[in-house]
């Protein structure tokens, strides 16, 4: 192992009873799935995920954080993939209402899903299973939750600040 590491930030946004993902294509990183919206941290990104998102955001959608409503960074999970550590930092926001979002991306296909579909559409192992959790727990709580993703899954743990 020698220590490279990929820094990632997500998004994703509510609307009602459903959330926007993208079919993303053309990843350097990921098969053709379902995401939040994000990518990779720039230089001077790394240590401000929250920056890194809301370029990421504003580059893909065309939202600004003042069109977004109780933007939270609730995840931060560790994965070992393919030689390197990825760290994603996975953030939830609601729309504000009458804000509209692009309707064509060039990352790949914008759509709202109804929150029952998210779980079973093909998504990256590591954001799967934080939907997973978000979806049934997560989204009761303002907690921030920390996770490593092993072959079996990953388990959520709050972080507590001490």
């Amino acid at each position: 192992m020698d220590g490279r590491l990929r820094n990632m930030a997500s998004l994703y946004l509510l609307r009602g009873d459903k959330m926007l993902l993208l079919w993303r294509v053309g990843s350097r990183v990921v098969a053709p799935s379902w995401c939040g919206i994000g990518g990779h941290f720039e230089r001077a990104e790394l240590n401000v995920a929250r920056a890194a998102l809301l370029r990421e955001v504003q580059e893909e959608i065309g939202l600004t954080e003042e069109a977004l409503c109780g933007l939270s960074l609730r995840y931060i999970t560790l994965r070992l993939k393919q030689g390197e550590v990825r760290q994603n930092y996975y953030f939830f926001a609601t729309l504000r209402e009458g804000v509209r979002v692009w309707e064509t991306c060039s990352e790949g296909t914008l759509r709202w899903v109804p929150l029952h579909e998210v779980e079973a559409l093909p998504m990256p192992f590591t954001a799967s299973e934080v939907l997973r959790h978000y979806l049934r727990e997560g989204r009761k709580t303002q907690l921030l939750y920390g996770g490593i993703a092993q072959d079996t899954g990953m388990v959520p743990v709050p972080l507590e600040e001490f």
